[in-house]
């Protein structure tokens, strides 16, 4: 029995120990447990149909993760010293900031920030900011959870690891290595985003430091200098006597512009009773839902698709306007610092150019200066203008995160905060944008009309696209072309003997036809009198749009991408559409989206890819994109 006893003692101690390492063991992979368990939670089916190739990066990925935690929350976990406390506070703000970012992130895009957002973003550095503090509670509701459950670990770990001195000391010396091997290895961040989001952010912060540094270039494209070619002297031929006004608002929807006149049009009904009689167009489309590539495919008459050195050399609007003795002023209320715009523009020839840091030395850079003070600098300009004159407004408080009224917001309950929850609240709050926008709008169009010029001039609107709210599980714009963000409204206001009777006729056969921003781009070349001049035949070749004031031939298929030359792409999306019918694709979608737009507006019930009308077009999208989005780029 003597001898029993101490084996029995030895027994008993070699099990606690056993049984505390389990313990351990189980708490320092807490973390990287609730990491998947969250990442489950929110995209569960699209991890479930994980090829295998992405099983392996995404099981390699937890790994990665438990390593990195555990590593960390060892630290945290020291008996005593001033050590712990330092690896604490680094590892709750680390997770909280990782994951709570994610979780801020997908609930806004329905996907995970990796390195093409994240070097995408980092251009707009003051954009994004200016972003988050107008949407801090909800960013602040999307960090708390980590914070809790980081802070919840620490507790646990402190009462079960309790790490010794020695340990957690060569335990600290080891997460420099282990932050840098997490920041530097590769993972699957593209298309099906095969890692877990702790990874794949880690993974975007290393990429943006190596970008920052110089060690690989920066694939963000953004706009530069434009380099047209100088134009011969052009004789304009319009087929009446006219100038031309072209009003471009902001990520305004179809379902808020009213392009038809209505006897109620509630969020734009100053400019609805201001021109009754316009000519509608009620199924406009943008060919991408970027400013900056709307502006180059409006201006230009090209695709989006063209390539870099195509849209910068392209002579636009004013270039052929200027070369043909009209007039010509921009007036914007967009932020030329956005992205460094300015080099775009800089170069065009015009007798007025106003911009929001004319208007206001302090305008947002997101939603630039206050289009009420817009409407004013073109009052005070537009009549020193000569006639013909070619003009254009470009209104821009309705982008996010929109300038409001708040003593005049009829939509409620209206909200900034952009939390899935608040979806119609915050879809109100854009609606009191638009309302608020329509009020200097209406202005400048009532200015216009009482000028002796005024009867001479064709006001034309549109918006450069539309807007998502989470329709498609998504907000804002540019990470798709669903018909929310390229349906958007238009319309001519045309003052009698401004057109002919066929071009009026021609217009009004358009109304309900599907029309497109690359049609609006040569119907603004045929207003100005220059869409059969000889000297630009080589231009309008490369120009797929037919002009409204004309009879239109079949429609061609047309490009549509928020990933061009002059403007790069956090995630890809593009497709193709012909008439009704489209073809397209986000970066995570595994395989091509058919939907007929005029059956299935909303675009709910997608068609079978061998359909006789889809199928053309999934040729042609594979033909000019190469495939499906994020598959090049893996």
């Amino acid at each position: 029995m003597d001898q029993e006893q101490p084996h029995r003692a030895t027994i008993l101690r070699r099990a606690r120990v056993r049984a505390q390492r389990v313990r351990t063991a189980l708490v320092l992979a807490l973390p990287a447990l609730a990491v998947v368990l969250t990442d489950v939670s929110l995209r569960g089916a699209r991890i479930l149909h994980f090829p295998a190739k992405y099983v392996g990066s995404y099981l390699a990925a937890v790994l990665e993760s438990c390593l990195l935690w555990a590593l960390l929350l060892a630290c945290a976990s020291a008996r005593r010293g001033h050590l712990r406390q330092l690896a604490a506070a680094f590892f709750v703000a680390l997770a909280t900031v990782v994951v709570g970012s994610q979780l801020y992130f997908y609930r806004q895009y329905a996907t995970y920030l990796n390195l093409d957002a994240t070097v995408f973003g980092a251009s707009m550095g003051e954009s994004v900011l200016a972003q988050l503090a107008a949407d801090h509670q909800n960013f602040a509701f999307s960090v708390a959870p980590p914070c809790v459950v980081a802070l919840a670990l620490v507790w646990l770990a402190r009462r079960t690891v309790r790490a010794r001195r020695i340990t957690t000391r060569r335990l600290i010396g080891l997460t420099p290595f282990a932050l840098a091997l997490v920041l530097t290895l590769p993972c699957s961040y593209r298309a099906l985003q095969g890692s877990t989001p702790d990874v794949l952010y880690l993974h975007a912060m290393g990429g943006l430091a190596k970008t920052a540094l110089g060690l690989v270039p920066d694939p963000h494209m953004r706009p530069m200098r434009r380099t047209p070619p100088t134009l011969p002297k052009l004789r304009a031929r319009p087929a009446a006597p006219r100038n031309v006004l072209f009003i471009l608002s902001e990520s305004l929807r179809a379902d808020v512009g009213c392009s038809e006149h209505s006897a109620s049009c509630p969020t734009m009904p100053r400019v609805n009773g201001i021109v009754p009689h316009r000519l509608p167009l009620t199924q406009m489309r943008a060919n991408a839902t970027t400013t900056a590539i709307e502006l180059a495919v409006l201006w230009s008459g090209l695709e989006p698709n063209a390539g870099r050195e195509a849209l910068h050399s392209a002579p636009v609007w004013f270039d052929f306007a200027h070369a043909a003795g009209w007039d010509t002023a921009y007036w914007t209320s967009h932020h030329m610092l956005f992205a460094n715009s300015l080099l775009w523009v800089q170069d065009l020839p015009l007798r007025f150019f106003a911009s929001a840091t004319t208007l206001d030395a302090h305008a947002d850079v997101d939603v630039g200066a206050d289009d009420g003070k817009l409407a004013a600098q073109i009052e005070q300009q537009l009549p020193a203008l000569t006639e013909p004159f070619f003009a254009l407004a470009q209104f821009g408080n309705t982008h996010t995160p929109y300038l409001v009224d708040p003593d005049d917001s009829p939509f409620q309950p209206s909200l900034a905060s952009r939390a899935p929850e608040d979806n119609e609240a915050h879809r109100n709050y854009y609606k009191n944008a638009v309302y608020r926008q329509d009020k200097a709008i209406a202005k400048l169009i009532a200015f216009v009309r009482a000028q002796p010029f005024g009867a001479r001039t064709v006001i034309v609107f549109t918006s450069d696209h539309g807007e998502q709210f989470r329709e498609h599980d998504q907000l804002g714009h540019t990470c798709s072309v669903f018909d929310v963000e390229l349906h958007v409204p238009a319309w001519l206001d045309a003052p009698e003997k401004t057109l002919t009777p066929d071009e009026q006729a021609a217009l009004v056969s358009h109304a309900n036809e599907p029309t497109f921003h690359t049609d609006l781009a040569v119907t603004v070349l045929d207003l100005l009198g220059l869409a059969e001049a000889p000297e630009l035949a080589p231009f309008r070749a490369r120009m797929p749009g037919r002009s409204l004031l004309r009879p239109l031939a079949l429609p061609p298929i047309l490009a549509l991408t928020n990933c061009a030359g002059v403007w790069g792409c956090a995630f890809e999306n593009w497709g193709v559409m012909r008439g009704w019918r489209k073809v397209h694709a986000r970066e995570w979608d595994t395989r091509w989206l058919c939907h007929d737009v005029l059956r299935d507006p909303r675009e709910t019930s997608p068609l079978a890819q061998d359909d006789p009308e889809c199928a053309p077009l999934v040729l042609e999208a594979n033909r000019l994109f190469g495939g499906l989005p994020g598959r090049q780029r893996r």
